[in-house]
């Protein structure tokens, strides 16, 4: 049985939670690519997956996750101008959420994901935190199977999350 989709097209503010089917296992937005309309859907995004009886911790790993995600095509795809748009589309099977977030921006330096590293924050000040890496270092700790690809001009970033006791990060 194939899903279905919530399709919407527009503002991220413009898609309310009463427009969510509680039913409806897909969640699907797309939304202009500045650091307020990512606010603005992650908030969304987050009314939409309420129906998904997640906890509160995997409510909030989710969040994390897409607020890293998202703000790294504002920043380093789009590069800040907010000239571009963002689809998101997320579905559940079983106890696993499937993302995928493409856009039309620049590609990932040589075609991959950062690695990403982690930070030692005891020693490390907050000003002195180096840009980039940790937050690919979170996404990578906290999803599954995360892959990147170009097709043509657009990005395809992919990941799943697996929800309840068997959530195992890779």
């Amino acid at each position: 049985m194939r899903p279905e989709r919530l399709s919407f097209m527009g503002h991220a503010r413009d898609l309310h939670k009463g427009s969510i089917l509680p039913t409806c296992p897909r969640l699907h937005l797309v939304f202009p690519s500045d650091e307020l309309a990512v606010r603005k859907a992650l908030k969304s995004s987050m009314a939409g997956l309420a129906h998904m009886d997640m906890s509160a911790d995997e409510k909030g790993t989710v969040e994390l996750v897409l607020a890293e995600v998202l703000n790294n095509v504002v920043e380093h795809a789009y590069g800040g101008a907010g000239q571009g748009v963002i689809e998101l589309d997320v579905s559940r099977d079983d106890d696993i959420l499937v993302f995928d977030v493409l856009d039309d921006g620049l590609p990932m330096p040589d075609g991959e994901t950062p690695a990403g590293r982690p930070l030692d924050l005891d020693t490390c000040a907050e000003q002195d935190l180096p840009e980039g890496g940790f937050g690919w270092f979170l996404i990578r700790e906290l999803t599954q199977d995360l892959t990147y690809r170009r097709d043509g001009n657009r990005n395809h970033l992919s990941f799943k999350m697996r929800l309840g006791d068997k959530y195992r990060p890779n």
